[in-house]
């Protein structure tokens, strides 16, 4: 009897590389390999941590029907021609911190992630979710030398799909009729604006009263606080990875789904030289377009507030660097 063998496979689809393995990362790949976007790529520090988790994402293949090649590694040299790279690598929130205490600590791990992975793939486009994320996006894109519209913070997927949840949660209807809309920073001056946000088409105004909006909007801004005084002992992962998958099969596929997102401002907004969350097009292109919404006078107040929060927080981020370097 003859025995037929049949080589790999030589040609290769898209390839998106997560740099950090933890559960935003390891879930993010089990995200993109089992929607069928595309292979994935899996870095980390920790020896035999993203090797094995790869390996447990290659056996469960049989069962999720998909043949998506999940590659675990500690070397950046196995990341080269990403399409995509995902940063998620750096420290969680924990009880009682906000996400700018994170600042010192992942500054250093982001600008060092981007630096290496850029290095490998230079026509990638970068989606950052290491937080304080709006500050990180800014210095992942210094550290890139990319163009703006290449570099993209997650938050305004993930914020929105919070008020859309709490919407939907609210009013006992599908979250599937419901689009919401939150600018701003990913933080405790995230702009949720209730009157662009619509169940059915119709908007919210005209389904709940103010106190009841209000208090949504204040558990939106919160949402991620929540999560982490509830678990203690991490934050959320399962939302970032679906936020961050969905911008990725949009990239991939060149979809151009309007999507809030940290976008890098060139006078939009009357702001520039930060990244913010605006409602933007993506496409393969990464930005293609910031969409420019009349606020009213509040709302322009609060926005500018957010971005002045921000671009504080980046001159902060700049200081540690600068006398770490020193050092």
């Amino acid at each position: 009897m003859t025995s037929t063998s049949f080589s790999p496979p030589t040609c290769s689809g898209p390839r998106v590389a997560v740099i950090g393995a933890g559960r935003v990362g390891s879930t993010l790949a089990q995200r993109i390999a089992e929607k069928n976007i595309a292979d994935v790529v899996l870095l980390d520090i920790l020896a035999g941590m993203p090797q094995g988790i790869a390996l447990d994402l290659m056996e469960a293949r049989g069962v999720e029907r998909h043949d998506r090649q999940i590659t675990g590694t500690n070397d950046y040299k196995d990341t080269a021609g990403c399409d995509i790279v995902v940063i998620t690598a750096g420290l969680p929130r924990k009880p009682g911190m906000s996400r700018d205490d994170l600042i010192k600590t992942n500054a250093k791990i982001v600008v060092e992630a981007t630096k290496n992975a850029v290095a490998n793939s230079p026509d990638a486009i970068f989606i950052v979710v290491t937080n304080p994320l709006d500050v990180m996006t800014f210095l992942a894109w210094q550290a890139s030398g990319l163009p703006g519209r290449r570099v993209i913070g997650m938050a305004g997927v993930l914020d929105s799909a919070r008020f859309q949840t709490f919407i939907a949660m609210e009013l006992g209807l599908s979250v599937q009729d419901i689009n919401a809309l939150v600018l701003g920073d990913h933080g405790k001056l995230m702009v949720p604006v209730p009157r662009y946000c619509t169940v059915g088409g119709i908007p919210i105004t005209d389904l709940m009263d103010a106190a009841t909006i209000e208090r949504l909007v204040e558990r939106t801004r919160n949402g991620g606080t929540e999560i982490v005084e509830l678990m203690q002992t991490g934050s959320a992962y399962f939302a970032p990875a679906s936020s961050v998958a969905l911008m990725v099969e949009a990239i991939l596929l060149n979809q151009s789904r309007l999507v809030t997102a940290a976008a890098y401002l060139e006078g939009e907004y009357g702001l520039r030289d930060l990244f913010l969350g605006v409602p933007c097009r993506l496409g393969c292109r990464g930005v293609e377009k910031v969409l420019e919404l009349p606020l009213t006078e509040n709302e322009q107040t609060a926005f500018k507030a957010s971005a002045e929060s921000v671009r504080q927080n980046i001159d902060r981020a700049k200081e540690l660097i600068a006398s770490a370097s020193e050092s």
